[in-house]
């Protein structure tokens, strides 16, 4: 997806898209991306964890990632008790 990299703010790649010129798929994606990214291990960092990934959602939501995504994200772990794995 082209998108996943956009931010609401219009401070995300490739095109600087923002708000609702961001596809809603794009904008799902993005905040699962970050949290993945976040809470795993990279060859370069050890993973952050889960808490940390969704602290980072939660404290840009509204500003780079869609807030009701975001939202949508964090029930999903906290209250719904998905798991990354």
């Amino acid at each position: 997806m082209l998108q996943h990299h956009e931010r609401m703010d219009g401070s995300g790649y490739p095109a600087g898209l923002s708000k609702e010129a961001i596809l809603l798929e794009a904008r799902i994606m993005a905040v699962a991306d970050v949290v993945e990214a976040i809470a795993s291990h990279r060859p370069y960092r050890a993973a952050i964890g889960l808490d940390g990934a969704l602290e980072e959602v939660s404290r840009n939501s509204g500003i780079l990632y869609d807030a009701d995504v975001a939202d949508a994200c964090i029930r999903l772990f906290y209250e719904k008790g998905f798991k990354l794995e």
